[in-house]
């Protein structure tokens, strides 16, 4: 069984809302869908899956990720999460999702525009993840 790899989550943003982002500032965030790829291979693995969706709910307070803050907010909300068990594929994914780049978020470990993409009105965060190989968590 696997304890990491990849993942993708879809968030939605209902209402245009700016938010403070550590150390990136003040971000504005357009109504609409969002796709933000991470990685788990730390000593917990896939926990840090299970670690946003508490934060998303409002059960955690601490934020350690550009995408923590992004969860935290109450007008946000974590709808899917699609996995790549045992796959090192997070800079692959984040350049090749359809949408459109927020400037540096989750990329500050890397040399990618962003891990952060708004996604077209017209695309399914979850068709395209799983039809690049991700399982629906």
């Amino acid at each position: 069984m696997a304890t990491g790899g990849t993942y993708v989550l879809e968030i939605d943003v209902p209402t245009t809302t700016s938010i403070e982002v550590g150390a990136l500032g003040a971000i504005a965030f357009e109504a609409g869908t969002y796709a933000y790829v991470g990685s788990a291979f730390g000593p917990g693995g896939f926990a840090r899956v299970d670690r946003h969706r508490e934060l998303a709910r409002g059960e955690r307070d601490a934020r350690h990720w550009h995408v923590d803050y992004l969860l935290g907010q109450p007008e946000t909300s974590l709808e899917a999460v699609v996995t790549f068990p045992d796959s090192d594929r997070e800079c692959e994914l984040a350049a090749a999702l359809p949408g459109e780049p927020v400037a540096g978020f989750g990329a500050s470990d890397c040399g990618c525009e962003a891990h952060l993409l708004a996604v077209p009105a017209d695309r399914d965060v979850l068709e395209w993840a799983t039809e690049a190989g991700g399982v629906v968590d």
